[in-house]
């Protein structure tokens, strides 16, 4: 028997608790992985709150993410004993996913743990640090470069943002940080931001089109701040847009589009091709130093992730929160 947070569905009332369950009770799947970390990410709480419906069946071990250890593997991918991790895919959505003591999944689901990082510290990465790591590559692949100019990263004080951050000074790029909360300044500073903007600045409706000053945007808002982040991106900018923590809505102009020949690139870290993960994992672990994947999160117990993710979407939690399944 080992420890999962378990998911359950009354009418339209979701209850979680924590619970004793057995390998019997796990999804099929040809690969048994001992789990060592977890997190909580936005979707996770919202998940485990009921707040919206992304379980998408009941009984659900929610979790998006995972990490750990090997201990069977029929399909011959992988050995007992392998370090690896998982992200996205529908597990803790449609599969049983990462906030248990054991996860039965597929082994093409699978990402072998890149030298440098230990399973806390690419769970402290996650899903954030990799929707992060795409938003950048996004850029470069549009053409953004270092000389190009200054590149805005909004929602900097979640999991995205500041791993955007990151990601962006270790390539050389200069970025201005936006934030809700004055008390994140000191901490976006010290990850590499020259600047700091407010929330404010961003978050209500503008005008069609603003003053040129962003040669990239990383977006996890949407809505009206991404609408002003379009508006005031310089001409043949590029701005990668991979959240909805602000609404899903997009009130905005073609105006930037068809007079300043912006591109607007949206990112799915979902379902993200296998093929080509394990190279933006080892990029990942190349350009993030250990200390800095350590600032960017802090850890709780499996018995704390119920009240945590309630916390979490109340905008009380900064950075991003693993979970330790031992």
């Amino acid at each position: 028997m080992f420890k999962a947070l378990w998911l359950e569905q009354e009418g339209r009332q979701t209850n979680a608790s924590l619970r004793q369950i057995s390998e019997v009770d796990l999804d099929d799947g040809d690969t048994v992985v001992r789990v060592e970390w977890s997190t909580l990410n936005f979707k996770d709480a919202l998940a485990i709150t009921g707040r919206s419906p992304i379980a998408k069946k009941f009984p659900l071990v929610p979790g998006i993410d995972l990490a750990g250890t090997v201990e069977s593997c029929s399909a011959g991918s992988w050995k007992a004993g392998d370090k690896v991790l998982l992200t996205g895919l529908g597990y803790g959505e449609t599969r049983f996913g990462g906030l248990s003591q054991k996860a039965r999944v597929a082994a093409d689901a699978l990402v072998s743990l890149p030298a440098g990082l230990s399973t806390r510290q690419a769970m402290g990465v996650g899903t954030a640090g990799f929707t992060a790591m795409l938003c950048v590559e996004a850029l470069e692949r549009q053409g953004v470069r270092p000389d190009s100019g200054e590149i805005l990263v909004t929602g900097s004080g979640g999991g995205v943002g500041g791993f955007a951050i990151a990601l962006l000074v270790a390539a050389g790029f200069q970025v201005v940080a936006v934030s809700g909360r004055s008390t994140e300044s000191e901490r976006l500073r010290r990850l590499g931001a020259h600047e700091v903007l407010d929330r404010a600045l961003f978050s209500e409706p503008g005008r069609p089109l603003a003053r040129e000053r962003w040669a990239g945007v990383i977006d996890s808002a949407g809505s009206y701040t991404l609408a002003n982040a379009c508006a005031s991106t310089q001409r043949g900018g590029v701005v990668a847009a991979c959240g909805l923590a602000q609404g899903m809505d997009f009130p905005a102009s073609v105006a930037p589009f068809i007079l300043r020949a912006i591109t607007l690139v949206g990112i799915d870290s979902v379902y993200h091709p296998m093929n080509v993960r394990p190279a933006l994992w080892q990029r990942i672990a190349r350009d993030l130093s250990g200390e800095t994947v350590d600032a960017l999160h802090h850890a709780v117990g499996l018995e704390e992730a119920i009240d945590v993710s309630a916390t979490l979407l109340d905008g009380k939690v900064s950075g991003r929160v693993v979970v330790d399944m031992a």
